[in-house]
């Protein structure tokens, strides 16, 4: 998939854990997990902004397009 979800390098910026996130977020540690391994196949709207907001970011900084990495499935 051509979108990179850097949760990984904002949880590292921020000192700050998956467990944390997933406290503040009130999302499970699983489903945040699946987010963070870029194998999750969508994120509702309200679940971005609550990722963003706990982690003082814009979807842009969490969320990257790498055309280099599309697959033709």
């Amino acid at each position: 998939m051509a979108i990179v979800v850097r949760l990984d390098e904002l949880l590292h910026a921020r000192r700050m854990t998956l467990t944390e996130l997933a406290a503040r977020v009130e999302i499970t540690l699983a489903n945040l997990s699946i987010l963070k391994t870029g194998k999750a196949k969508a994120i509702r709207f309200s679940t971005l902004e609550a990722i963003c907001t706990a982690l003082d970011c814009q979807p842009g900084d969490l969320l990257v397009h790498d055309p280099s990495l599309t697959t033709d499935d």
